[in-house]
């Protein structure tokens, strides 16, 4: 074959392949879904930290040493028991020479008394009588409640969760010995991040899940919202409430999933699929940018409540350039795997 054949030739191949590349005839194939209509739950996720919903610290209010335990960590006590003694002995010593003072008090009183009716003693005598047998009294009830401080006394019904302190050991003023419940509620005490704190509401369901026990699912509901916000953390204390009785122990972990939209029907499109409440259909082989309302948003899906039907072939990743194709062609691919949560 003669050059002047062969290149004419490779030409021509070249000029089809590029036209075959480059032809903008050809169609242009985009990935595209189907609506479905499917379960949808929205919820906001904290991890937070088991506690009593009312602990109250027990502790003396002089510096003593600790001279006996009368309960312990788990144990259920009644007000007014006895938790522990501290050492008193000083104190009790006091209190019987101020007692001894005060039985004086009380003779010289009885005298001054008898000598003043008859005139014996002056008046100014009788009065300091008085004055000096209040004053001993006065110094005696103060040394037995001094005394009642060195013990350590239930202000309640209740357990203890938590003591500090062992026997011979010096407790410091205002230095806890003892944690108890007031009562056996329980709550979870979380973090909210400041994006999401909007949709909390008080009242809502919550889901509760613990490493310590794999594969239950525990439900409580939202307590409390704190009004006022961590500078720093950018999040919001969320009180959770536990439901009923439950294994969780204060202290432990908990992860939260707190309920704030659920539909068991909503017409579901992939998040993919939204840009800026508009998504892509195809239509006629054209690609048309739509508005749409959307509702519940998951980590995969996002509801749309308008502009959207479920036979409608959308576009499963939005791309604004395709609007300017002439000849759009859908290729439909399966998604979604049910129920997901934000």
């Amino acid at each position: 074959m003669s050059k002047k054949f062969i290149l004419p030739v490779l030409a021509f191949i070249v000029v089809i392949g590029l036209f075959w590349q480059f032809n903008p005839f050809a169609p242009h194939i985009v990935d595209s879904i189907t609506p479905k209509m499917m379960p949808a739950v929205q919820a906001v996720y904290a991890t937070g930290t088991v506690e009593a919903t009312k602990t109250i610290p027990i502790s003396p209010k002089l510096s003593a040493r600790l001279m006996s335990l009368e309960v312990d960590e788990g144990q259920v006590v009644a007000v007014g028991q006895t938790l522990a003694q501290l050492e008193d002995s000083d104190s009790q010593q006091s209190l019987n020479d101020l007692q001894a003072k005060l039985e004086q008090a009380q003779k010289d009183l009885n005298r001054a008394r008898t000598l003043s009716k008859t005139g014996a003693i002056s008046k100014e005598k009788y009065e300091q009588a008085q004055s000096s047998f209040k004053s001993a009294t006065a110094s005696v009830e103060r040394q037995k409640a001094e005394l009642g401080f060195l013990k350590l006394i239930a202000p309640e019904d209740g357990v203890i969760i938590r003591r500090d302190g062992e026997v011979g050991e010096m407790v410091s003023m205002n230095n806890p010995v003892f944690w108890m419940t007031g009562g056996t509620d329980l709550r979870i005490e979380t973090e909210v991040d400041e994006e999401d704190i909007a949709l909390v509401k008080p009242n809502q369901k919550v889901l509760i899940a613990a490493d310590a026990f794999p594969n239950q699912i525990f439900n409580g509901v939202v307590q409390s919202i704190t009004p006022k916000g961590d500078d720093v953390a950018r999040s919001y204390r969320v009180r959770i409430g536990i439901d009923g009785q439950t294994p969780l122990m204060i202290g432990m972990t908990a992860e939260t999933n707190i309920i704030t939209q659920e539909k068991n029907a909503a017409l579901m499109v992939p998040l993919s699929a939204v840009n800026q409440n508009k998504i892509i259909i195809i239509k006629d082989n054209k690609a048309i940018s739509t508005p749409v309302k959307t509702g519940i948003k998951t980590l995969k899906e996002i509801e749309i409540i308008e502009g959207v039907a479920l036979t409608d072939a959308v576009v499963q990743n939005y791309d604004v350039t395709i609007l300017d194709k002439k000849n759009v062609r859908a290729n439909p691919v399966t998604w979604g795997d049910g129920l997901a949560q934000k």
